[in-house]
């Protein structure tokens, strides 16, 4: 009987492709090619089916050449994680991938316009033009950055979803989780708000809530949606209750992990896409106290920022000092520090960045999560070998191991409740449980 080795590191030959993984290797990139050349509008085909035929090849390629290299760990015992030969390891490859990831997120944040979306009632061109076919066949409307942005980012996070749930296919938690990701993005988070464009509704993803919904209460959002109707009357009573009464009452029962790691497209992009980076993630107290500094801070930012804002709605004072502070909050921390560093970052520090230092409504889940929840992590020290599996896959950086090996509970505002310290235990010493407080 073959069992799943509990080294930290691939023996096989990191090199060494087989004949389908080279395969599926070109199809990936002959379909990133074209979107690529597509900036250019070098495309030799109608706009649509050159679209068509890309989203093909990339989506064969990274399900073919993933699914691949799973089923090898599986046939073969190999661990789930591997280290050794992989791109984390090349510090050149991985700045490499993290320029090309930035630089594509400048671009689409700061100079849409390069990537060919049109000005002044100018058609789109290069890249944002590639896709005007599928946004009329969606909402009847050319195609934006955004939908462009939404469009890779939900295929991104379902081809990758697949392969995480074909690697813990054994794992009912991590397949039921990572189906409630795909599913989150691909409904509330894209199609749902671009079908409502269509009828000329606001652009709302009823998931996103305050804090993490900054301009929840700004007043061009909360104009739009009383101009909208019943419908808009609808979304802001929804994002009222979402922010007071579920998301209090979801993380009592469940921990923040009903959010971080089951619904957030945030998070989803970071367990997919950037799970095979979450062992970088920094697990030294130097990185703790920096991210309790920066989180919260960015909290009570957001907290200041909408009393402001709602105080210059209602009384026309401070209006200039609100209106300052928003601009450049949607700059710093919506745009660059969310978008740019979070995910572009992903090759370099893994792939929660942005949840574990920078997002608000993390720090307000954690708060509760801390405060007053029945979820934890429990241990058996007796049972842990100390293998350090636990500790170097935690995205959030927690050094869970030394809870384990003291016979602790894990109750730390940052954990999101992933459960892949649970996962890569070869003992069973950790478990996701909600006890009655």
């Amino acid at each position: 009987m073959n069992y799943r080795s509990i080294a930290l590191t691939d023996q096989t030959n990191p090199l060494s492709y087989t004949s389908l993984q080279l395969v599926c290797l070109t199809l990936l990139y002959l379909g990133l090619s074209i979107q690529f050349l597509s900036i250019f509008d070098l495309i030799f085909l109608p706009r649509q089916w050159t679209l068509g035929l890309s989203i093909f090849l990339i989506i064969s390629g990274a399900l073919g050449y993933t699914l691949s290299i799973e089923n090898r760990k599986k046939t073969t015992a190999q661990p789930l994680y591997t280290i050794q030969g992989n791109i984390r390891q090349k510090k050149w490859s991985a700045w490499l991938l993290a320029l090309f990831l930035t630089t594509f997120y400048v671009l689409l944040y700061l100079r849409p316009d390069l990537l060919g979306l049109g000005k002044n009632n100018t058609p789109n061109s290069g890249l944002i033009g590639l896709y005007d076919g599928l946004s009329y066949w969606i909402k009847g409307k050319p195609a934006s950055e955004w939908f462009v942005y939404g469009t890779m980012y939900t295929l991104a996070i379902t081809c990758l979803g697949i392969r995480v749930i074909f690697k813990f296919s054994h794992n009912r938690y991590q397949v039921y989780r990572t189906l409630s990701i795909i599913f989150f993005q691909l409904i509330f988070a894209f199609l749902l708000p671009e079908i409502l464009q269509a009828f000329n509704k606001p652009y709302v993803d009823l998931k996103n809530f305050w804090p993490l919904n900054y301009y929840f209460f700004f007043d061009w959002n909360i104009d739009q949606l009383l101009a909208s109707g019943q419908f808009g009357f609808f979304v802001l009573g929804w994002g009222t209750v979402g922010f007071l009464v579920l998301t209090p009452l979801l993380t009592y029962y469940f921990g923040k992990r009903w959010y971080c790691s089951w619904v957030c497209g945030c998070g989803g992009l970071a367990e997919t896409a950037g799970d095979e980076f979450r062992h970088l993630s920094d697990k030294s107290k130097k990185a703790w106290k920096l991210e309790k500094y920066l989180i919260y801070s960015i909290l009570v930012i957001v907290v200041l920022m909408t009393l402001l804002i709602l105080t210059s709605r209602f009384t026309g004072y401070l209006i200039s000092i609100s209106q300052s502070l928003a601009h450049w909050y949607g700059l710093i921390i919506g745009a660059m520090f969310s978008g740019i560093i979070g995910v572009g970052f992903y090759p370099l520090f893994g792939g929660r960045v942005w949840c574990r230092f920078g997002c608000p409504m993390a720090a307000y889940l954690g708060l509760l999560q801390k405060m007053k929840s029945r979820f934890r992590i429990t241990t058996n020290g007796g049972q842990c070998i100390s293998c350090g599996n636990c500790s170097t896959y935690c995205e959030m950086g927690i050094d869970v191991k030394s809870y384990a090996q003291q016979g602790k509970d894990i109750v730390r505002a940052s954990c999101v409740g992933c459960g892949i310290c649970s996962a890569v235990c070869p003992r069973g010493v950790l478990k996701l449980e909600n006890i009655n407080r």
